[in-house]
């Protein structure tokens, strides 16, 4: 074998570390086994993932939210607040918890009662007017959602009063009526609403009074 051909050889075998001659190699250089490399590097990504999963129980058990923690697969939420107290959390959550389920209504067309424990008794009788036309008709595509901000207007404990302001991007839905023919209209339906959601504590919990779009398109986030 020529000079240059050794050369070429160590070439070829010094990213894999070290090539195996078919000889006893009494160098102490290992034998590539790419067997061994991918189990070892399947190893490190299952104890990568072990970590993360183990990290994010023991945030949810901690009692901290992340939009991680608050999104589903159809409801992205792609920002919140940030240095939330405990009170302003527990509003934050029953919002999501709100919006999540009233979402899922327009999603599947049905479970409009699932609303009514989230919802004052005033707010739940106007989400029903509203259901009750298009009962059936549903929802795809995904929705993504910031919060951008958890105030409590109204401490006093007789009236306790918040509101959350939340951009939601609708751009990916579309909706289909009862027969599942499509019937999308891109004005109601698609775009970015900018929205200020009225939330009162009735002594146990957080429950939805009001919602009121302030903007289109004009999202401040």
């Amino acid at each position: 074998m020529t000079s240059a051909a050794i050369a070429a050889l160590l070439l070829a075998c010094a990213p894999l570390a070290a090539c195996s001659s078919g000889s006893d190699d009494t160098s102490g250089i290992p034998t590539y086994n790419p067997e061994a490399v991918a189990s070892a590097r399947a190893s490190e990504s299952a104890a990568a993932a072990e970590a993360s999963a183990s990290a994010a129980a023991s945030a949810s058990a901690a009692g901290v939210v992340t939009p991680e923690s608050l999104s589903t697969d159809r409801y992205e939420v792609t920002a919140i607040p940030e240095d939330l107290d405990e009170q302003q959390t527990e509003i934050l959550k029953a919002f999501i918890d709100y919006d999540q389920v009233t979402w899922n209504i327009w999603f599947t067309g049905t479970g409009v009662e699932k609303a009514e424990p989230l919802m004052t008794a005033e707010a739940y009788q106007s989400l029903k007017s509203n259901y009750e036309p298009i009962a059936g008709e549903t929802v795809s595509g995904g929705l993504r959602v910031a919060v951008t901000a958890v105030v409590i207007t109204s401490p006093n404990l007789a009236n306790m009063q918040a509101e959350v302001r939340a951009c939601s991007d609708q751009s990916d839905l579309r909706s289909y009526d009862t027969s599942g023919q499509e019937n999308t209209d891109p004005e109601t339906l698609q775009g970015r609403y900018d929205r200020i959601i009225t939330m009162t504590y009735d002594g146990e919990t957080w429950r939805t009074a009001d919602e009121q779009t302030v903007s289109t398109n004009e999202c401040a986030v």
